[in-house]
């Protein structure tokens, strides 16, 4: 396979091309040629106005909902919208049925997905069958590929068991991942607990349901010493408890999802149940807060929360609803629309660099003789998201019909070229 990117700009800030217009000549997934001006008669040609180029972009919670759930989404439908989406790594809940609990739940993940667009890294289960009573074989799991260990969208509620697991995975120096929920407080609330929540007539789940899991988990990482990542953050107060954490030293990293920093719990209004999700869409002043910790370093990395669910688990009544929203081939668009201030450079780090750093995952580097794992796009492009731009099985995003900016053309991953129509 032969791939001609024409007249790309580089953002690469390890690349010794970094911010300079560029040709680059791919064979068969190794980068062969940077220069400009390259010329090969073989090859597929991407080029276009405005052309930027990065290092492969990296999601690190995802649902593809395989084993089990495939009615939402599978492995085949789950890579190709995060190759639509430009991501050419993907980390994995372990929310299937059966969970990724044993060794042989994440083989077959790994092999299902081998030679795909997009490399998937599946999430081990801290406990058995994602029940939050008895630790799961994380050990065999970080040998078989398990790139970090998470309940997903069940954290674990038990103090108790999270610091055996804490501890546990120190022998190995790997992550512990929790979606920072008390699932005690207000476990029948449907949206944030507020000013709209009273209006609408909704139960409220109160922003101290994250706040008090996520000082909890905080002070069991200092006390571990073992490292921990909070997905999901979205009030101001857990932004401040964990930008204190890591001045104090704690091992912890958190991201956000691209619908905290863009959605507000006042647009449940209309009851959309794509606006359903855990943690809820926040207050005005929450969705500031998390803005400006982006542009600030406290927040490191984005994740989409890309949870896939059918039509008849969105087309009831709010309350009977599932939870969660597509999200993998909005994201970039999302960011850059209602973050005008956020550097392209900065957001490309965070889709690059920085999960991978956390994750211990390799960094692709954009050179002669590297594999090529790239992602294409125009930072500056405006278009309206529509279901035609939508990949996934499932289409529950409260995005269709919104104006984006940024699109995605192009990845490679390896010997795996995808382009967008």
């Amino acid at each position: 396979m032969h791939i001609l990117l024409k007249n790309v700009k580089v953002i690469a800030p390890s690349s010794p091309f970094h911010g300079q217009q560029k040709d680059i000549s791919i064979q068969n997934g190794i980068i062969q040629q940077v220069g400009d001006h390259l010329e090969d008669a073989r090859a597929t040609v991407i080029s276009g106005e405005n052309l930027h180029v990065s290092a492969g972009w990296m999601d690190i919670f995802a649902h593809f909902c395989d084993p089990g759930l495939e009615h939402k989404e599978d492995l085949y439908t789950g890579v190709k919208a995060a190759a639509t989406g430009g991501y050419t790594t993907v980390m994995v809940v372990p929310n299937t049925q059966p969970a990724l609990h044993t060794k042989p739940q994440i083989e077959y993940v790994l092999s299902k997905t081998r030679h795909a667009a997009t490399t998937v890294l599946p999430i081990g289960a801290v406990t058995k069958n994602l029940e939050g009573s008895s630790l799961a074989e994380m050990y065999e799991m970080q040998q078989t590929g398990a790139v970090a260990f998470s309940d997903g969208l069940k954290p674990v509620q038990s103090p108790g068991l999270l610091l055996k697991a804490l501890q546990y995975i120190k022998a190995f120096d790997g992550t512990l991942i929790q979606l920072p929920d008390d699932q005690s407080i207000s476990a029948h609330g449907l949206m944030h607990e507020g000013i709209y929540s009273t209006q609408l007539g909704m139960p409220g789940k109160p922003a101290l349901a994250e706040e008090l899991i996520i000082q909890r988990d905080l002070e069991l990482a200092k006390y571990t010493d073992s490292r921990i990542h909070i997905t999901g953050v979205s009030t101001r107060k857990s932004i401040e408890l964990i930008a204190a954490a890591k001045a104090d030293g704690i091992r912890v990293t958190c991201s956000v999802t691209p619908y905290h920093l863009s959605l507000t719990d006042a647009q449940l209004v209309n009851y959309d149940a794509n606006l359903k999700v855990n943690p809820p869409l926040r207050t005005a002043d929450d969705v500031k807060a998390i803005q400006e910790a982006i542009v600030h370093g406290t927040v490191d990395c984005f994740a989409t929360h890309h949870v896939p669910q059918e039509w008849d688990a969105k087309t009831v009544e709010f309350e009977y609803a599932k939870n969660g929203m597509i999200g993998l081939e909005s994201s970039f668009g999302v960011i850059r629309q209602h973050m005008p201030q956020l550097p392209l450079e900065q957001h490309i780090a965070m889709l690059t660099e920085k999960p991978r750093a956390i994750f211990k995952q390799p960094q692709p580097a954009i050179q002669e003789g590297a594999a090529a794992n790239l992602t294409i796009f125009d930072p500056a492009a405006e278009w309206e998201f529509t279901t035609a731009h939508i990949a996934s099985r499932s289409k529950n995003s409260a995005y269709i019909g919104s104006s984006l900016k940024g699109k995605v053309v192009a990845t490679v991953n390896g010997p795996v070229f995808h382009v967008n129509k």
